[in-house]
């Protein structure tokens, strides 16, 4: 069970003990992603994760790598549209360390020019590599056309124009925006002793100052039904169809995931089934929902050849159709909500992913649901509920996008018929 307490400072702390565990996780949730920055900060979330790792008051970029490996460790970060999160993963003993080394990057790093220079390199390529790979690409793409005007529309790495421009002092700015530990969470997950983690939480990030949370503005319920097309020259055409879906917190996410193994979520999901066994017109075919704040995405995704470009966009909506009139077998069903609980289950065996459950669903929802509840809410799904979300994702108009050998040559309405 996990227990949640308040810093002085307003930092939240979510702890869950794992007395059979020898490691430990820990995990700085920040409150700041892709979709909290104004335009002019596109990229700046992601820009501030890199530096972050390049060097404090007191330890080089070579000296945090060294803390970690020297006691068998692990450090990473990841940015997303809705947050930022640094953590670690240590044996139990080794609590101090991991603690010590995420504190002093979030609160001390000194984003040294010299570095900057260096990262936004790196991060130049890591935005070329998104091109050359075409099934991020063209889910990149999905979602810049279909939430166009809003925040969502933002890449997560920026724009070439924009890293190529910004200075320390910017990436300085929009860290004492939103690195503030009332815009924070951080999350501890593994064998520990209370008393002593509780010290040294804080002494590591009790000194943390700054003011009131950033606000964020709502995200608005924006979606643009257009289709998006770019040629590459590769071997196959990359399909996506986004329909809405729902957002963050609402409960029909349970039916929603439901609906999603069924359909296209596993290989023996209806959409795997007739376009890849059947068929024979693709490898990679799935479809997957996304939450976000104030909204959501169910998109369908294939990479098939120019030439069963057409005959595999038309069984994606057959099966749509199919789905729609013929509705959902009782064993179907079951199995679909099954595997729900049983992937849910398997996800929290190790301390980084019960790290990332507390952590994750605290900075975002404000609580966090245990297991029995999840399970519960699972298992209280029906076939009503899985077909009336169908409905309300399903039968709305849906947006495309296509990456790929002569794409733009692929018919508009073949896309968003």
């Amino acid at each position: 069970m996990y227990e949640i307490n308040e810093l002085s400072n307003g930092l939240r702390v979510i702890r869950e003990r794992i007395p059979f565990a020898r490691s430990i996780s820990v995990g700085l949730w920040i409150g700041t992603g892709s979709m909290h920055e104004t335009p002019e900060e596109n990229g700046l979330s992601h820009f501030l994760e890199h530096m972050l790792f390049k060097g404090t008051e007191k330890r080089s970029a070579r000296d945090i790598a060294e803390a970690m490996d020297a006691i068998g460790g692990q450090i990473n970060a990841f940015t997303s549209k809705e947050c930022t999160c640094y953590y670690a993963k240590v044996m139990d003993e080794h609590v101090s360390t991991a603690l010590d080394v995420i504190s002093d990057m979030a609160l001390n790093a000194t984003l040294n020019e010299v570095e900057l220079n260096k990262e936004r390199s790196v991060i130049l390529e890591e935005i070329a590599m998104v091109e050359d790979s075409p099934e991020d690409l063209v889910h990149d793409m999905l979602t810049e056309a279909l939430f166009k005007g809003s925040p969502l529309a933002q890449s997560i790495l920026g724009t070439t124009e924009r890293i190529e421009h910004y200075t320390s002092g910017d990436l300085d700015r929009y860290r004492k925006t939103h690195y503030r530990p009332r815009n924070a969470v951080l999350a501890v997950a593994g064998h520990y002793d209370e008393a002593e983690l509780e010290k040294l939480i804080d002494q590591y990030f009790g000194g943390w100052q700054g003011g009131d949370p950033f606000v964020a503005p709502k995200c608005e319920q924006r979606f643009n039904a257009v289709a998006v097309k770019r040629t590459k020259d590769i071997e196959q055409v990359h399909l996506c169809l986004g329909f809405p879906g729902v957002a963050l917190g609402n409960p029909d996410v349970y039916a929603l995931s439901i609906l999603n193994n069924l359909f296209g979520g596993g290989m023996s999901s209806r959409l795997f089934q007739r376009i890849r066994e059947e068929l024979g017109m693709a490898y990679a075919v799935y479809s997957f929902p996304t939450v976000f704040p104030g909204c959501g995405l169910f998109t369908m995704y294939a990479g098939t050849s120019l030439q069963h470009a057409e005959v595999v966009l038309s069984q994606l909506r057959k099966e749509t159709t199919r789905l729609m009139s013929e509705g959902v077998r009782d064993s179907e069903f079951a199995m679909a909500r099954e595997q729900l609980k049983g992937s849910y289950i398997l996800s929290l065996e190790g301390t980084s992913s019960r790290m990332s459950n507390i952590g994750r669903n605290l900075l975002l929802l404000g609580r966090v649901h245990n297991e029995e509840e999840v399970l519960k809410r699972i298992a209280a799904c029906t076939i009503d509920d899985v077909m009336r979300v169908a409905g309300d994702v399903l039968l709305k108009p849906h947006g495309a996008a296509a990456v790929g050998r002569d794409a733009d040559s692929l018919p508009t309405d073949w896309l968003i018929a």
